[in-house]
């Protein structure tokens, strides 16, 4: 029989509730335990799909298909299991699957209500398709105290009650802040947290703190005494230096200890964390270095690329390089500052994104790479600007752009729609920017010789999507007469998958996102050897 974790958080947002459960889920896992994490968000969006990065940062996408919060990146790259579309719910999904019942005629008439038929749909979420899982962990997203979370927290209540007390464990994750002025770390916030937690019927068996300064015994026993909570099992968490130092450092607190002695699981007193040791050390303490420039619009807020950092990272632990994550602003870079930014770079990234803006920067910084033989890696919009670039100046076409941006240009980009019978482009139109992607898993197949060949080392592959245009295919002759070579494509040789630059020390696109597949401890080939590439080029600087 399962047993169920949820994870909630107080007093602010963005305390780190999905690194918690992801480092929990680890832990666990270390100790012979099968688990599971999934998402809970209260936010009325049916997915994040359609949500500005700037709110919400990068949308996950699974192996099914599914846009997903970033939490769950977290969950794969931290257990290495890949999350489905059962493993994230909204309110508006919730909401939305009621409203359909309710027109259907399920309810018979009904009065349909929160309470029961909203936390009865956010119950059998919970517990459905748990098949042989030791533990499901649910991080409930947002804050205690915010409307949009109630009936999550009213759901989960109800469910310990059915499930029996046994067989749940509430974890709540609080900020204890340090006062400068005074030099004091204050319990308070926590306090009124918990109370609030409490009032809707909530007792949290676990607190864990978020803390920039350790916290004494004397206010740990404050915490355990007002929020009726024993002294053992109020916990900090200390700003770590890299995000994989978070299992090694709730291991430290004995997190996976606690939850296993609530369900009277007997335990090793030891676990093997050499792993996550050695992976830290390398990211923390390796002497080469790299500085990759990540060309993008929603640069200033680094969870709108958290995959892409990640998988960076994970490429320079392969090559024992410490990445330095360089962010660029696209829409401020002109041939005018161009060169001073870029003799900086052992490699140039540019990441999928969406509309117009921005897009004449990447495209330069694309020129620049192609000219100056430095490595290029294009993902998505990125391998779309790279074909631009192309078609703008190897192919002499100069009004060659994407349908995205409007329909006075020659479409060398264009809707999945806007292809139609014969292979040819005509002009579209776009509705529904909610449910028009290629997304989830998809075949390409490569071409032999070339150097992704090299790099994967297979005929075949399956890589997630989330993109709405495509590449006209029409243009492949003409792009590899001058050395741009399609080495990759869908199955039915229709769909341009990956491109490649000949004679260039590394230059690719990849229309799909393989930042959503890389793992620490198996970093996805790309990054790898993009990596290995900008350390090449470093050395010869």
């Amino acid at each position: 029989m399962a047993r169920y974790i949820f994870v909630t958080g107080g007093v602010v947002s963005s305390l780190g509730k999905g690194l918690s459960s992801a480092s929990l889920a680890a832990l666990l896992q270390l100790r012979g335990f099968k688990i599971r994490v999934r998402k809970l968000d209260p936010y009325l969006n049916v997915d994040p799909g359609t949500m500005n990065p700037f709110q919400h940062g990068e949308v996950f996408v699974t192996d099914d298909g599914a846009e997903t919060d970033l939490d769950l990146g977290h969950y794969e790259r931290f257990t290495d299991i890949s999350a489905t579309k059962s493993d994230n719910i909204t309110t508006g999904e919730v909401y939305s699957d009621i409203i359909k019942k309710e027109r259907r005629g399920d309810f018979l008439g009904g009065t349909v209500q929160v309470i029961p038929h909203v936390t009865n749909h956010i119950k059998k979420f919970i517990s459905h398709s748990v098949k042989d899982e030791d533990f499901i962990i649910c991080e409930i997203g947002g804050t205690v105290g915010d409307i949009e979370s109630l009936p999550f927290l009213e759901a989960i209540r109800q469910f310990s009650n059915d499930q029996g007390e046994e067989n749940c464990l509430f974890i709540h994750l609080t900020l204890v802040p340090f006062m400068k002025a005074s030099g004091e770390l204050k319990t308070k916030p926590t306090q009124h947290s918990v109370k609030e937690l409490r009032s809707i019927g909530i007792q949290p068996n676990i607190i864990i703190c978020r803390t920039e300064k350790s916290i004494p015994k004397a206010e740990r026993q404050k915490i355990s005494l007002f929020c009726n909570v024993k002294i053992e099992n109020v916990l900090q968490t200390i700003d770590v230096k890299t995000i994989y130092e978070a299992p090694i450092s709730f291991n430290k607190e004995k997190l996976d200890q606690r939850v296993l002695e609530h369900f009277k699981i007997k335990y090793k007193k030891q676990i093997n964390l050499s792993k996550w040791k050695k992976i830290t050390n390398i990211v923390l303490n390796s002497k080469k270095h790299v500085n990759i420039g990540i060309i993008g619009k929603y640069v200033n807020l680094k969870d709108a690329y958290k995959s892409l950092d990640e998988a960076l990272v994970h490429g320079g632990i392969s090559n024992k390089t410490k990445v330095n994550l360089v962010r660029i602003e696209s829409d401020k870079l002109k041939k005018s500052n161009l060169n001073n930014i870029m003799t900086q770079l052992s490699g140039i990234l540019i990441p999928g994104g969406f509309g117009k803006r921005g897009a004449e920067g990447k495209i330069e910084a694309i020129r620049y790479a192609r000219l100056n033989n430095i490595p290029f890696f294009g993902i998505c919009f990125g391998m779309q600007m790279a074909i631009i670039e192309a078609a703008r100046n190897l192919l002499k076409i100069s009004n060659a752009s994407s349908s995205e941006f409007g329909n006075s240009c020659t479409p060398v980009i264009g809707l999945l729609h806007e292809w139609q019978k014969g292979k040819k482009m005509i002009k579209g139109s776009e509705k529904n920017l909610g449910g028009t992607m290629r997304l989830g898993l998809y075949d390409a197949v490569i071409s032999k010789g070339t150097h992704i060949s090299k790099i994967y080392n297979t005929k075949r592959i399956k890589e997630r999507h989330r993109h709405r245009y495509e590449v006209n295919i029409d243009y492949k002759d003409a792009f590899e007469k001058k050395g741009l070579i399609f080495s990759g494509l869908s199955p039915d040789g229709f769909l341009p998958e990956i491109v490649e630059l000949k004679n260039h020390s590394w230059f690719i696109g990849v229309q799909f996102h393989p930042e959503f597949k890389s793992r620490p401890f198996n970093p996805h080939p790309l990054f790898s050897s993009f990596i290995k590439a900008a350390k090449n080029y470093q050395e010869k600087k």
